[in-house]
């Protein structure tokens, strides 16, 4: 015999606060799942509510014809060796930089591009 959702929902209702905080807790551990998880990914009705990304990754998905300017551009941004910023043009795709605010992401961007690169913003 299944117990249906209903019948669950009269049940909670009939428990305390504290008792329904302990079942979460509980049935977090048991299938090894966060509440709060499923709240910000399960709240697709209120796009609102879901926080505004803040750090962004910007990617080189190619150096384009013009792989010495590209390379010129990476020392520039990351500060790396010129062996270093040849291998990171040579090693398209890859992130140059991560974890960076928006506007700082997109002046990359525009400073790889105009050096002739192909760059995503992720």
């Amino acid at each position: 015999m299944s117990i249906t959702k209903d019948q669950i929902l009269e049940a909670l209702a009939e428990m305390s606060v504290m008792e329904v905080v302990e079942l979460i807790e509980a049935m977090e551990e048991k299938f090894g799942v966060s509440a709060a998880a499923a709240v910000v990914s399960g709240g697709a009705g209120d796009a609102g509510a879901a926080e505004e990304k803040t750090e962004f990754d910007v990617i080189l998905t190619s150096h384009g014809d013009n792989k010495v300017a590209v390379i010129k551009a990476l020392r520039g941004a990351t500060g790396l060796g010129l062996k270093e910023a040849k291998g990171m043009a040579e090693s398209a795709p890859v992130a140059v930089k991560e974890g960076i605010s928006k506007e700082e992401a997109e002046a990359l961007k525009t400073d790889l591009e105009a050096a002739g690169a192909a760059v995503e913003i992720k």
